[in-house]
């Protein structure tokens, strides 16, 4: 069974990386790209976190080694970002500026990913309960970059989804802030599910001992 994990694990490393390749490649091909804006999307810093978190837990899976603590957080961390990833954009942005321009590939970041992580979490008891004395590192990343974000929205104008532009008069400081409330309290939220749902296991062993 720890094999099939890995296997569908690796499968979905290579997913994310095409698309996320495809669409820089495109964007380049058509007008000047600034790295800085292109990669300082949630979608896309979540999606590259959660490749490089399933592939070194595929390799872990491949070579049969233990799942060390850093990894079960980190594995945790990433799955609450790419159920918001995929909880926001089809709520929030659908139809809006902000996706991938390549259809397929914009499926694969917002819809597909989102999902095949959220069930990988749900269904693949390779993993151990997380401790919930851990529980706050799932808030440090996306605060982080919402820090950044608004900064830059202050400095130099880029905006990466439209309910962070506190220039825009419908909105604000305070409808800008009333947003960051929200999206800090649905981290605070779905980590406390997924480190909940660490303790429900279906398909296989568990991986590690639980993280101290």
């Amino acid at each position: 069974m720890r094999t099939v994990f890995a296997v569908l694990r690796a499968a979905a490393v290579v997913l994310t990386a095409v698309a996320v390749i495809a669409t820089f490649t495109d964007t380049a091909s058509r007008s000047a790209i600034n790295p800085f804006n292109f990669f300082g999307y949630f979608t896309i810093q979540s999606n590259i976190i959660a490749a490089v978190v399933l592939a070194v837990t595929a390799y872990a899976g491949f070579t049969r080694s233990p799942q060390s603590s850093a990894l079960l957080i980190a594995r945790g961390a990433s799955a609450t970002y790419m159920i918001i990833v995929g909880l926001v954009y089809n709520t929030l942005l659908v139809g809006l500026a902000g996706g991938a321009d390549l259809p397929w590939a914009n499926s694969v970041l917002h819809v597909v990913m989102p999902i095949y992580i959220a069930l990988d979490w749900v269904l693949f008891g390779d993993r151990s309960p997380l401790p919930w004395n851990r529980y706050w590192i799932v808030l440090i990343y996306p605060l982080v970059w919402l820090g950044v974000v608004l900064i830059r929205v202050g400095t130099d104008g880029w905006v990466p989804y439209p309910f962070l532009n506190f220039h825009d008069p419908a909105l604000g400081g305070g409808g800008v802030a009333l947003y960051c409330l929200a999206i800090a309290v649905g981290f605070a939220g779905f980590g406390a599910i997924v480190w909940a749902l660490s303790r429900v296991r279906i398909l296989g062993a568990p991986g590690a001992p639980a993280a101290a």
